[in-house]
């Protein structure tokens, strides 16, 4: 399926690495025009590089801290300096730490919500005026099942990311026509970091493998595996393409059947 996107420009954040960077490569697969971010610029000029021969159109990347307004409104002119506008626009960020209630300060919570949500805010806000130019602005915010379903050992993503879905749905409502904004919410799909919080379990002795690592996580899926990055990444193009024209506000869950709610 042609998702025609040849052509258009797309800003994805925190996108040097795991499902940011899967959105970014099925974007620029499908011949889009990709602003990439990320803190690390060593690593974020890696993914760049592995980006550039994904698909004929141009990738560009900016080195960018999520919870700074002035270095989000700097990434937003850069893209558009870049590529003369936003048609799309992929928000993502790096998890908050594992903790529960009484480990967690108040700090914490203040750090977690200009991560998961006042990233979105400044994304958007910045954004805004250029998707609206767009012929098909759209809004993809990457969240997770955590909105639906909490995890253990998970207060901060629990509690902080479900302020994002409730932005989501109420820009969809909002901004359209003009432009549609839904989110995606990601089940146990096998990034770096969940490469990494196997091999801890293996160094603590909790799996004596990767594979019973693996076998272990996916015990509870349906689909009786991981997802793949990239799995994510093609329904994130799709929401952003015109053959998703009439996906709007949605929440939508990739995660192999896990939910139960």
């Amino acid at each position: 399926m042609d998702l025609e996107l040849d052509g258009n420009s797309a800003l994805v954040t925190a996108s040097s690495s795991g499902l940011g960077f899967a959105s970014a490569e099925t974007l620029a697969a499908e011949g889009a025009n990709v602003m990439i971010c990320g803190r690390d610029e060593e690593r974020l000029e890696e993914a760049r590089e592995k980006l550039a021969d994904a698909g004929d159109g141009e990738v560009r990347a900016t080195p960018t801290d999520l919870t700074d307004p002035d270095e989000v409104s700097h990434l937003v002119s850069e893209t558009v300096g870049a590529f003369g506008g936003i048609d799309h626009l992929v928000t993502s960020s790096g998890g908050p730490p594992s903790t529960t209630f009484l480990e967690t300060d108040e700090q914490d919570w203040y750090q977690a919500y200009d991560l998961l949500v006042m990233s979105v805010v400044w994304t958007i806000e910045n954004a805004h005026e250029h998707l609206l130019e767009s012929e098909h602005g759209t809004i993809t915010c990457i969240t997770s099942r955590t909105v639906r379903e909490v995890a253990d050992g998970l207060l901060l993503s629990n509690s902080v990311r479900r302020g994002v879905i409730g932005l989501v749905k109420t820009v969809s409502r909002e901004f359209a026509p003009e432009i549609r904004a839904n989110a995606v919410l990601p089940g146990t799909i096998e990034t770096p970091r969940i490469e990494e919080l196997i091999e801890a379990n293996i160094e603590r002795g909790v799996y004596e493998d990767y594979e019973e690592g693996l076998a272990d996580m996916s015990s509870d899926i349906p689909m009786d595996r991981l997802g793949e990055p990239r799995e994510l990444g093609d329904v994130v193009a799709l929401l952003s393409s015109p053959r998703g024209s009439f996906v709007n506000g949605v929440a939508l869950p990739i995660d192999g059947g896990l939910l139960r709610s």
